[in-house]
Parts: structure tokens; C-alpha cells; sequence
């Protein structure tokens, strides 16, 4: 079975997400002090999990898509990963993760939003690869 990953590429925080045997899980995201710091941090993520597919949430529609979509397209040349990538549309995925996390949540920076993020974002992508 392969390994999957998912990240969800903010300008603060990425969200990282881990699929194995088919069971997703949210991991710690990353604190993005700067792109070059957080791609490095999350190569090393891929590695350490010998992950095969990478999936990344892009936002569809809206007013900022090319600008957004740009910016993560960047910061996904920046990886140290030669394997498959697929862009999946994580549009509400944030707001879906912040419902699920209602009143569980007093510090919103920590990255646990992120992170689940990125796991609706996998899981989204693995209903599509399966239908």
C-alpha cells in the first residue's frame, strides 16, 4: 500500500496529514518562519515517512486562486520530493476543520486547524481516486 501525504500550504503554518493502509491522520503541522525553512521541514517530513504520493490543497475560485495557486505551486518546486503530486481543492476544508474543532480549541496558532485541514484534504482526494 502506498504512502500518502497532504499539506496545506498557509502562510503562517502547513498542515500536514498522513495516510497509511488507507487511515488518515492529521501529524504536527510546521511553523513557516520562512518558505525555505518550512520546505526543508517538510522534505524531511516525506522522507522520514518514505512517502509515495503527495497530494496539496489549492484553492478553486475566488478572487485570489491564480495568486494562491502560484504561491503554492512555488513552494512545492522548493521540495525535495521526485515522486507523484497531485493538487486537490481544499476550498471550506479550513472552515470544515475549525467546525469540527469547535470549543476543543483556546489557542487557534498551534496548527492543529492546519493539520486537519490537510486531513480533509487527503481524505477528499482518496474519495476521488476510489470513485
Amino acid at each position: 500500500m502506498k504512502k500518502i501525504a497532504a499539506i496545506d500550504v498557509g502562510l503562517k503554518r502547513v498542515g500536514l496529514a498522513l495516510s497509511i493502509d488507507g487511515i488518515v491522520f492529521p501529524k504536527a503541522a510546521i511553523i513557516r518562519k520562512n518558505r525555505d525553512q518550512a520546505a526543508r521541514e517538510v522534505s524531511s517530513f516525506l522522507k522520514e515517512w518514505s512517502i509515495d504520493i503527495l497530494v496539496v490543497g489549492v484553492p478553486i475560485g475566488g478572487s485570489s486562486e491564480d495568486e494562491m495557486r502560484r504561491r503554492i505551486e512555488h513552494f512545492v518546486s522548493l521540495l525535495d520530493f521526485d515522486k507523484e503530486i497531485f493538487y486537490q481543492d481544499e476550498s471550506f476544508s479550513s472552515h470544515e476543520a475549525k467546525e469540527l474543532l469547535k470549543g476543543e480549541i483556546k489557542q487557534k496558532r498551534d496548527g492543529r486547524i492546519d493539520s486537519l485541514s490537510a486531513k480533509i484534504i487527503l481524505e477528499r482526494w482518496l474519495d476521488e481516486a476510489r470513485s
